[in-house]
Formats: structure tokens, sequence, C-alpha cells
């Protein structure tokens, strides 16, 4: 295969899995990083320390705090910040060259919801409103359950290209055709994007479920495989409601084994953060769900489930849709009630 330039937007852990995916395949990378430790711990150390620490990288991978200089002149364009910083991220390189003439195909691997003021929007349609008009409905999406520190490692690995584009799709499958890693393509745009934000809800409540189980009578493993069966319900539910194409989405790797490794893997920073919940009172450093977003960096990772609560319930419940378990996570997010009470509530449903 020849070497293709790829360009990663976003020093995190799951950036710099894939990054260092990619690099077994013999390509050369870019990351841009806002954090000049990363990037002299990458170009120094060969090790991305303060995201994705104990992981030898590839000699192919660099870093650079300089954006502009990580987007231009690459064929290859992955976007993994943050939901939260997206839109600002993207309006930064606009107006490289390759970007305004539409050469570089553009992914994303950010997971969530995107705030706007006509209420949350979906990864790919903040990424295209703010692009050049070249890339209307030729981004995408990259999901599936894919733990940053299992990808780095080469554990074989199940994603989904999905785009409206189906040349793109099958460009990035390609590139992604590497050691350890099964791409398939999907044209279910709304729906990879809806499972690989909303399993991260589900999974904070897993998290809380689980540490429960430590110390209760009632909650086993059957609770928790009817927790799960009951979340996957309303990932579907919110995605056809959403505009969800494919009833399969739900049901295969983007769905249903997205949901399975959030919840279950030590990796899974949503279901850490249910679990910290519980353990060590991790909302009492907040007022309320909006405190909690505005000051995420307080919990020491980010949990992008706290964050896409918010928006699920606002979604929910302008399209009148029945989100229990969401529900319920943002009223103990938003200090309305107790776990106990929450948890009560859950079982009599």
């Amino acid at each position: 295969m020849t070497s293709k330039s790829v360009g990663i937007i976003g020093g995190g852990a799951w950036g710099t899995g894939l990054a260092q995916a990619i690099a077994r395949g013999g390509h050369s990378v870019q990351i841009w990083a806002i954090e000049e430790e990363v990037c002299n711990s990458i170009n120094n150390e060969h090790e991305n320390k303060l995201f994705l620490p104990g992981f030898k990288l590839s000699e192919s991978i660099t870093c650079s705090n300089d954006i502009i200089e990580v987007a231009t002149d690459k064929e290859f364009l992955i976007i993994a910040t943050p939901s939260i910083f997206l839109a600002s991220t993207i309006k930064k390189i606009v107006n490289v060259p390759n970007i305004v003439d539409g050469s570089t195909v553009i992914a994303s691997l950010t997971k969530g919801f995107v705030p706007s003021e006509n209420g949350p929007k979906l990864v790919l349609e903040t990424m295209e409103a703010v692009l050049p008009e070249i890339y209307k409905d030729c981004t995408v999406y990259v999901a599936g359950p894919s733990h940053a520190e299992e990808v780095a490692m080469g554990k074989v690995t199940g994603l989904v290209a999905a785009s409206l584009n189906p040349k793109n799709s099958i460009k990035v499958r390609e590139l992604l055709k590497v050691p350890g890693l099964m791409v398939y393509s999907s044209f279910d745009i709304i729906g990879v994007q809806i499972c690989a934000a909303a399993k991260n809800v589900i999974a904070v409540v897993y998290g809380a479920m689980d540490a429960i189980s430590e110390t209760s009578s009632l909650i086993g493993d059957n609770c928790e495989s009817l927790l799960m069966a009951a979340g996957l319900n309303e990932i579907q539910t919110l995605g056809f409601a959403m505009g969800a194409t494919h009833a399969e989405t739900f049901t295969s790797i983007s769905g249903v084994g997205d949901l399975d490794v959030t919840c279950k893997s030590k990796y899974g920073r949503n279901r850490r953060f249910g679990q910290d919940i519980i353990k060590t009172d991790m909302l009492s450093k907040f007022k309320n769900i909006d405190d909690l977003i505005a000051n995420v960096s307080k919990i020491g990772y980010l949990p992008e489930g706290a964050i896409a609560c918010k928006y699920v319930y606002e979604i929910g419940k302008k399209k009148d849709l029945k989100l229990p378990l969401t529900y319920v996570l943002y009223r103990i997010l938003n200090k309305e009630c107790s776990v106990q009470q929450a948890l009560e509530e859950v079982m009599s449903l």
C-alpha cells in the first residue's frame, strides 16, 4: 500500500491510539495537540505520557502545536477533539488550501453532541456547517467498540466508517486497513453518530450501578444486563427519532458492540465516572450539570457521557421520547435527586 500523509487534530488517547494503528500500516502521521508537553513527549520519547502513557509510539508519528501545519498538505485529516471544542477547532483550519479545494478527506472520531443556538447538533452536521461547501455530505464518521489502549496495542477492533459519500467511506476504510483493525462502511451517518454519543450516557449509569452492586443485595449481573438492554432501547429510540435509517446500526458493532465495551471495559472513562459518583462522591464538586460541564477538567479525565446526558435530555424532552435512564441520570447530575432516590425510581419502572 502506498504511504499516505495523515493529520490528526487532537492529541488525546483516542487520536493517539488511532495514530499508532495508522502508522502500523506504513503511513506517516502528524498529530496536533494544544499541550506542549504532549508534543514534547511524542517527538522526543515516542510516547503520549499525558493521555496514553505506557504505549511506545512509532517513530513515524510526530506532533506539533501548530494546527495549520498539521492540516496542511495532508491526504487525510482526522478530527479527534472533544465535542465541546469541535466547532472552534474546525474554524481554525478552514482556510488551509488543501481544505479550501476539498482535496483532503476529512473524518471525525469525536463523540457526543455539539451545543448551538438552535439546540444540540451532531458532529458531522457541525463540521460541514463550518467547512467549505465542497465537504457537504462528504465527511466521514468513524466509530465502534474501540478503546484507545487496545487499538494502540494492535488488538483486533471493529470500526464503522459512515458517510453519505461512498467513495470517501471506502478511502477511509482503506486507510484503516491495518493490522488489528476491521473496518466496515455505512450510509447511516445519523444512527452511527447517535450510538457513539448516547452509549456514553448509558455507560455512566452502568458504572454507578456496578459500584452499587458491590454492597447491594439487590443488584447483580442480571440487573446490569437488564440495564444494558434498556439502554440499547433508549439509544435506538433516540436514533430513529433523529433520522437514523438502518435498524441494523443498533444491533451491530456501532450499537450493541460499542455499548457493551463502553459499559464493561476497564478502560472506559464513562463507566469510571459512574463508579466515582458512588465511590468518591464526585458530584460534590459541582452545583449542577451546567457547572459540571463548565468545570469538567476538575474530574481529571473526560467523561463524554456526562456532557452528552444534557443534550440527550434536551432532545428527548423536545421530541417527547421515553428515555428513563437518561432522564434519571440527568436529575442526578443536576442535583435534583440522590442516587438512592434515582435507584428506587429506576427499579419501579
